[in-house]
């Protein structure tokens, strides 16, 4: 086993990324742009689309020195939209990493890239909608559509951050001024508070810095030509910030998870293409034309190739029909065309292509599913027959659907067909049963973009069943999908009983499907009215051994009831699984998406894994979210992932739940997140985090006068709330190969990214949250937390910085609050910045990565400060005017009282 996950490692390591973005070159290719299918028709759009392209092509042609351009990109419309495009190959919405739709709920129409992973790193998608793109008055708002597509671009491709922070708009620098939270400083502008349309000089809150009322107006004709991830709405801004420019100051995302490095740096030396930087010379001549070609995705044609070979004979052929059973009666979407293919010695099509109307369609294609097993395992002649029946409706494969199920090595030669298999056009999905299936199922799936998957034959992990749940439609529209609610086995001696939560966003085509070993289990399910449905509702297909509840209409929201009863005298095991679609066509329901950050690893890095939990792009936060991860060869590990911020996860409250994996063992792996809302947070309210984006510009300073843009419309953020609930997903499978004889890595604990520092009186208080013994597992040993009052001291200089005393702080468990008060001795004064930054150490002696620095000021002000209307306005000067001020207040207060008793003293 050990040879095959290591000639698969080196396999995938040398075909490198096999889909999504490719530099060729000097060229980007294989860019996917989808269009939604919820947005009508619109040629407009996509001629929006091609302009926005073409400039934005020259424009990063120019920002990164002639070295790079937009070479290709493919726009996928949606299935509906009337016209002749070209049939799309392995192409889907879900595939692509630009997408057209209406906008997020709590952002509007500000074009924004979701970051999942951490700097340096590619992201997952940019969303413009389509008012963004036919609306030109936000051109003025937002910049030239190109120049806003570079700014996105950074964020997706290179994993860079943005240069401006809304929630920290204004810090105090070193030099003790109030500046804009800007790169680079040279970007000149002017502080006003709009009231009533009336500018006025901005206001200090309590911390010394501008009220959040205050807003910077930027000049629209500036000297400088940097930053683009800051604001490249300007005229002058042509490029990324270098290191020479770039201000490590400013608390923005890019300081903050970048370690301080200016968006070029990382671009060149730490994103995805730093490598092919390293070779590229600039072009003599301009950037060539991007080229487009508009595509389009029709109804799903899918087609089942299952193994029938002697080794699937007994349990394994019986869950082969049972799970494949469940995908045809409630995964499958209606509409879509399903064939089916047997193989072993030889080839035979069991079901040509029938399209899902309705359940006498799906009953007739599940009657006919192979039950008998006997022969070898002849994977090409399997292959070539599905291959025929996808060409039944238009005489090609191209993009359609293969679920290719094996438990076995090929007999014949599979890498002989392999070529055949990728020049079909077919996306090739398949799904490893048990620990001897062929490897080259991986390298199938990557090279025909699909999905691979590997799942055990045991009833009581159900993961055959969870693997064909998981081949859902990828069209884009929820609505369709079906959604697995839940998925638990039991070996049970008398009762299974359990409670499931049906949310709001759910019910339609709810299904109840109970797997059994032996005998039929007597069924009592209650609903949250307290309706019951029992042995008279239910369908039981003893050949199968399977019993089935269709819940009729809507199924009631609330918490279900479930008691299944084993009426044998000796224990046996039974599966669970519930399955449900949208309640309504104007309420999306709550998807959960899981990732590995990687599909291969040596073992010398920790993985990450990802869990996406969203309602219409809105997060839902608080909720618990576990993985399980199951090696073939009888490793498991259950993780319980956290949106805290910290550790393997980048933001806090966007939805987005990770962990890092650190127990590596060699195995091919399967990937199952279990979701649930967390009853201790149901109540609370959340502010869901901002994902990157392009700012918005409120007006800009033009011959010293303030021009305003049109305001922007209010949104009310929030994040999802959809009550209880529960969803299970499945992800792709990965492969982990640790060399033989080589001893597990001792990993560091993980680097701290949240530390925060305040100046309370004469004390510093600082929080952070604990990192692991093992990056985020476990408990570190002790911390090294040191102090400067330069910025560049502590970062370059850590340990010649001050040091704390920490001799009585005693870790944490990874993921709890650590908090630490300490006094340093006459240094703060008024106007004091200090800064921060602390290094954790485990028992074997590893040091984790410096954290982030911390910055904190103190500033004392009277109750009324003075008004604020100049950039990068001295601490020292606003603390003399406040005493200033104070002193003429009391003179004048002194002055008055004097002549009042004069006045009266002379009346009298």
């Amino acid at each position: 086993m050990a040879k095959i996950c290591a000639a698969v490692l080196l396999m995938l390591n040398a075909l490198g990324p096999i889909t999504g973005i490719k530099l060729n070159g000097s060229g980007y290719s294989d860019i996917l742009i989808a269009i939604n299918p919820a947005v009508p028709q619109n040629e407009n759009i996509i001629n929006q689309i091609k302009g926005m392209i073409s400039d934005a092509s020259v424009y990063l042609f120019q920002a990164l020195d002639k070295k790079v351009y937009i070479k290709e990109v493919k726009i996928l419309v949606p299935p509906d939209w009337k016209g002749s495009y070209n049939k799309a190959r392995t192409e889907t919405y879900k595939k692509a990493r630009v997408i057209i739709d209406h906008p997020h709920p709590a952002f509007g129409d500000d074009p924004y890239t979701k970051q999942m992973k951490g700097c340096g790193e590619e992201s997952d998608y940019i969303h413009f909608t389509p008012d963004f793109l036919l609306n030109d008055s936000l051109v003025n708002v937002y910049g030239p559509r190109g120049r806003v597509f570079v700014h996105e671009w950074a964020h997706l491709r290179w994993g860079v951050y943005d240069e401006y922070n809304e929630k920290k708009p204004f810090y105090f620098s070193d030099s003790q001024e109030i500046q804009p939270t800007r790169c680079t400083k040279e970007i000149s502008g002017k502080w006003y508070e709009l009231i009533n349309g009336n500018k006025l000089p901005c206001r200090q809150d309590q911390s010394g810095l501008p009220t959040k009322e205050c807003r910077f107006f930027p000049d629209r004709d500036q000297k400088t030509n940097a930053s683009i991830m800051f604001m490249q709405s300007l005229d002058s801004v042509t490029t990324f910030c270098h290191e020479g420019e770039h201000n490590k100051e400013a608390p923005n995302m890019q300081n903050d998870k970048c370690g301080l490095k200016a968006t070029h740096t990382v671009i060149f030396q730490d994103s995805v293409d730093k490598d092919s930087f390293k070779t590229l010379t600039p072009l003599q001549s301009p950037a060539p034309n991007t080229t487009f070609k508009v595509i389009q995705r029709r109804n799903r044609v899918i087609c089942l190739i299952l193994d029938v070979s002697g080794s699937m004979q007994g349990g394994r052929i019986l869950r082969q029909q049972q799970a494949a059973t469940l995908f045809l009666s409630d995964i499958v979407e209606e509409g879509a065309f399903v064939g089916i293919v047997q193989f072993s010695t030889s080839a035979r099509i069991i079901s040509s292509l029938t399209k899902i109307q309705g359940k006498d369609s799906r009953d007739r294609l599940i009657k006919q599913l192979p039950i008998i097993a006997s022969g070898s395992t002849n994977m090409c002649t399997g292959l070539a027959k599905g291959f025929e029946v996808l060409r039944e409706d238009d005489k090609s494969a191209i993009g359609d659907d293969v679920i290719f199920l094996t438990d076995g090595e090929a007999t014949d030669n599979i890498a002989g067909c392999l070529d055949s298999a990728v020049q079909s056009g077919a996306i090739i999905n398949t799904l490893a049963l048990g620990p001897s299936a062929s490897s080259v199922l991986i390298t199938m799936a990557a090279r025909t973009d699909g999905k691979f998957v590997v799942a055990n034959d045991s009833l009581l992990s159900n993961q055959l069943v969870e693997a064909f749940s998981s081949f859902t439609t990828s069209d884009g529209d929820p609505i369709k999908q079906t959604i697995q609610l839940a998925s638990t086995g039991l070996n049970v001696d008398d009762w299974f009983n359990g409670t499931l939560p049906i949310d709001r966003t759910v019910g339609n085509s709810t299904t109840f499907t109970i797997i059994y070993e032996r005998s039929t289990p007597t069924v009592y399910i209650q609903t949250p009215s307290g309706s019951v449905y029992n042995q008279t509702h239910i369908t039981d297909n003893a050949a199968m051994k399977t019993v089935t509840l269709n819940i009729p209409g809507t199924a009631e929201p609330g918490d279900w009831q479930y008691s299944f009863f084993n009426k044998e005298a000796k224990p046996q095991t039974m599966a669970l699984t519930v399955t449900s679609r949208a309640a309504s066509f104007d309420v999306p329901p709550v998807i959960v998406n899981a990732q590995m950050n990687q599909l291969s690893s040596d073992g010398s890095k920790p993985m990450v894994v990802y869990a996406d939990v969203s309602q219409n792009y809105l997060p839902v936060l608080g909720a618990n979210v576990t993985a399980t991860l199951q090696s073939d060869k009888g490793h498991s590990v259950k993780l319980y992932l956290l949106d805290n911020g910290a550790a393997a996860d980048v933001k806090l409250d966007d939805g987005i739940y990770s962990r890092y994996f650190t127990n590596l063992k060699t195995g091919r792996y399967s990937l199952k997140v279990q979701v649930t809302d967390h009853k201790d947070v149901r109540d609370k309210k959340f502010q869901p985090s901002r994902y990157s984006a392009a700012l918005y510009i409120p007006g800009y300073i033009v011959n010293d006068e303030l021009e305003l843009n049109p305001q922007k419309p209010p949104i009310n953020v929030q994040s999802a709330d959809v009550g209880s609930f529960s969803r299970i997903a499945t992800g792709e499978s990965f492969v982990v190969n640790v060399s033989p004889g080589v001893p597990p890595p001792n990993f560091p604990p993980n680097k701290i990214t949240d530390l925060s520092a305040e100046i309370q009186g004469d004390s510093v208080l600082l929080n952070w949250t604990a990192p692991g013994e093992d990056y985020d597992q476990g408990t570190a040993k002790s911390y090294e937390i040191r102090w400067s009052n330069n910025l560049q001291m502590l970062q370059k200089n850590f340990s010649d910085s001050n040091l704390v005393n920490t001799s009585t702080l005693q870790p944490n468990e990874s993921g709890s609050a650590e908090h630490l008060i300490f006094y340093p001795e006459n240094i703060i004064q008024n106007g004091t910045t200090l800064f921060f930054a602390v290094q954790s150490e485990d028992t074997g002696a590893m040091k984790s990565e410096v954290s982030n620095i911390a910055r904190a000021t103190k500033f004392v002000r009277s109750p009324r400060p003075p008004g604020i209307s100049n950039p990068g306005l001295n601490l020292t000067a606003i603390v003399v005017s406040v005493c200033v001020v104070t002193t003429v207040a009391c003179l004048i207060a002194v002055i008055t009282t004097w002549a009042l008793k004069r006045k009266k003293a002379i009346r009298a």
